[in-house]
């Protein structure tokens, strides 16, 4: 990767991204200041950072109104990692309140645009980030995901979203909504990007309890161009019959007719225990109980957060124990599948949203992360990619899901499915 036109790139945030929205913050001072000391190929790259992971001297408000005035102290391990690659941050990033919800539409804090097509949402919760990249800001952003929080912008704005496996990156210095679920990924304009990116963040953090430290040799760069030939890729069968958007159906059936003649070995594959829209809801539930143990202050507080939040929160807070039960049964009978399901094929093959983007001020589609939250349930490693819609509006999106720490594979994969359009 080149190194980023810094003063170029603030100049565009200034002329711009009034009628986008994407940065809640800028910090020109600290990003011109900056003399990356790495040699490598992330020196100089411009980055963006969604606003709920700190970095040293900005606010981290996560889009609530009761954290305004946090200003972190140091930065999260993730950003460390990324300056000690030589990555140059911009600044904070739009996201959705809380990062539980999927317009980036955040009262008090602004609504972030698509850059695609003007009034429509850029998805959520990583808004800012998949609007920042699509708009030319920068091009990488940090994002997090916790049921498709990073690919579901990433598909509504034509660029590629990388959530890793479980434990591959550290969420501390993040401000948590789901530890069970919770990831920090990466937005991106290409998948070298991605990768590269991704290779900078991973690391071991005795600070997070669930992180790990990288496998021998792992990679998540593919180390040269490769063929799909031989490839066992499964199509997950509560995918095939799910209602979507007839252009969505129509791109992931090209992406099928690419890999089939290029000699990869595409089949149904059953995913035991993966309802989507019951799954979908026990994962919903999960965070919400979870959001509301960690943020108990935000719930009756009418002034710590907006109405919608706070009811959210406190549907969590008040649900029983045998509810809670229930979803988390739910949601490890899924991740049971899904590893079942990665025993016999290499990869999973799917859209990564029912729909493509919409226009604010219209409802959300429910079923927005029934594709998504499979790769968070069973921590496995997922890539999105805008694929041309076959109707020339607004472009859809596949999904690509691995085995654990198969970041390689999976990247590997979208990088010859982009060439292959």
């Amino acid at each position: 990767m080149m190194p980023s036109d810094i003063p170029a790139l603030l100049a565009r945030i200034a002329a711009e991204d009034g009628a986008i929205g994407s940065f809640w913050q800028v910090d020109r001072d600290g990003a011109l200041a900056t003399r990356p000391a790495s040699p490598g190929p992330l020196a100089g790259i411009a980055i963006g950072i969604k606003d709920n992971v700190d970095v040293a001297g900005l606010q981290t408000t996560a889009g609530i109104a009761a954290f305004r005035d946090r200003v972190a102290d140091r930065d999260a391990p993730v950003v460390r990692r990324l300056r000690e690659a030589g990555l140059v941050i911009l600044g904070k990033l739009a996201m959705h309140e809380g990062a539980l919800g999927a317009t980036t539409d955040t009262p008090g804090f602004g609504r972030c645009m698509n850059p695609l097509r003007a009034g429509h949402t850029p998805g959520g919760s990583s808004g800012g980030s998949g609007a920042a990249v699509a708009a030319g800001f920068v091009p990488l952003a940090i994002g997090t995901d916790t049921m498709g929080s990073v690919r579901l912008p990433a598909a509504y704005c034509g660029v590629i979203g990388l959530k890793p496996t479980s434990g591959l990156v550290s969420r501390s210095g993040v401000v948590p909504l789901s530890p069970r679920l919770d990831h920090v990924g990466i937005l991106a304009a290409t998948v070298e990007g991605a990768a590269l990116a991704l290779e900078a963040m991973a690391g071991d953090d005795p600070d997070d309890p669930d992180a790990r430290p990288t496998p021998p040799c792992w990679r998540a760069l593919p180390a040269q161009p490769s063929t799909p030939r031989g490839l066992r890729v499964g199509l997950p069968q509560a995918v095939l019959t799910a209602p979507m958007e007839p252009a969505i159906r129509t791109a992931w059936e090209e992406a099928q007719a690419r890999l089939r003649d290029a000699g990869a070995v595409l089949s149904p594959v059953a995913v035991p225990g993966w309802d989507l829209t019951a799954t979908r809801r026990a994962g919903l539930l999960l965070i919400e109980a979870e959001a509301a143990a960690l943020h108990p202050a935000l719930v009756d507080d009418p002034q710590a957060a907006t109405p919608g939040f706070r009811a959210a929160l406190a549907y969590g807070r008040d649900a029983s124990g045998a509810r809670i039960a229930k979803a988390l049964f739910r949601l490890a009978e899924a991740r049971a599948g899904a590893l079942r399901a990665l025993d016999q094929c290499d990869l999973l093959l799917m859209p990564t949203a029912p729909q493509r983007a919409f226009p604010h001020g219209t409802p959300a589609p429910v079923d927005q992360a029934d594709f998504t939250a499979i790769a968070n349930i069973a921590g496995l490693p997922a890539i999105a990619l805008p694929w041309p819609a076959p109707d020339g509006d607004l472009p859809c999106s596949i999904q690509i899901v691995g085995r654990a720490y198969a970041e390689q594979a999976v990247c590997a994969l979208a990088d010859w499915l982009l060439r292959a359009r």
